[in-house]
């Protein structure tokens, strides 16, 4: 069997894989707080005909080897945590993170998860929650049922107005966490992460000092997918996957031609 037939076989495979990741890039350039992703692609062992530096005579060595590489794989969807653009919405729920870190989310099963979407509302009982499944925001931040007025600060203090009271009323404070390795975070869907073996342990800590980005009120961080670049990339990735096949079509003209005339 010509051997070219399953190397460009493996580069099928791979550009399948990157136009999947490309695609699901595109697919959540409206999601709030999403971090694009990018395929990472190893060529495959390769076949050592002759080794480098081999004995050719008596007194001189091979200059180049001789080695046939098998392919190529994606190992790797990597996730880059770039900064995303502002959406100013007005809402006093809606927040963003400008810099560094994560909003921590309690999940149903007691764990923690944690995500760049700043999109919260209130539950039945006032707590600050997620607006799509109603996860609880940690630490918890409970708002009174008469507050007129809520207000969060760069740091994450959260006050409210009430009413009969000239001074605002401090009803809690929002931390944010930082990892070492946020690319090894493991997505789970629903804009949330959770913590893996590779991304550290998490940090917590006060927004806006010691590393950590501060908070914006009234503001959302949109995704990070540039849908221009994106839409280059799939373009480069099809035409791959068209010269692939392409060589393919050529080994199965090459083999037909020697079973017909020989």
């Amino acid at each position: 069997m010509n051997p070219a037939l399953w190397i460009s076989k493996t580069g099928l495979d791979a550009q399948t894989k990157d136009i999947a990741v490309i695609s699901n890039n595109l697919a959540n350039a409206s999601t709030i707080g999403f971090k694009k992703s990018r395929a990472v692609f190893e060529d495959l062992l390769y076949q050592n005909i002759n080794q480098p530096g081999g004995r050719s005579a008596q007194d001189t060595a091979l200059p180049s080897g001789l080695m046939l590489g098998t392919g190529t794989k994606v190992v790797a969807t990597q996730k880059i945590h770039s900064q995303g653009d502002v959406l100013t919405t007005d809402n006093a729920l809606d927040l963003s993170i400008q810099g560094d870190g994560f909003f921590e989310i309690l999940m149903p099963d007691g764990t923690s998860a944690y995500s760049r979407n700043g999109q919260f509302t209130r539950d039945a009982e006032g707590n600050m929650v997620t607006s799509g499944a109603g996860y609880m925001l940690q630490p918890q931040i409970t708002i009174p049922e008469d507050a007129q007025q809520v207000t969060i600060s760069q740091d994450g203090e959260v006050s409210v107005s009430l009413a009969g009271q000239p001074e605002p009323a401090v009803v809690g404070q929002i931390n944010t966490i930082n990892f070492v390795n946020p690319t090894g975070l493991q997505p789970v869907g629903q804009n949330l992460y959770v913590e893996s073996a590779v991304s550290g342990a998490p940090q917590e800590g006060i927004p806006g000092l010691e590393g950590f980005g501060m908070l914006q009120q009234g503001m959302l961080e949109t995704s990070n997918v540039n849908t221009t670049e994106e839409l280059v990339n799939l373009i480069e990735s099809q035409r791959v996957y068209e010269m692939n096949s392409k060589v393919i079509s050529a080994v199965d003209q090459m083999l037909s031609y020697i079973n017909q005339q020989l």
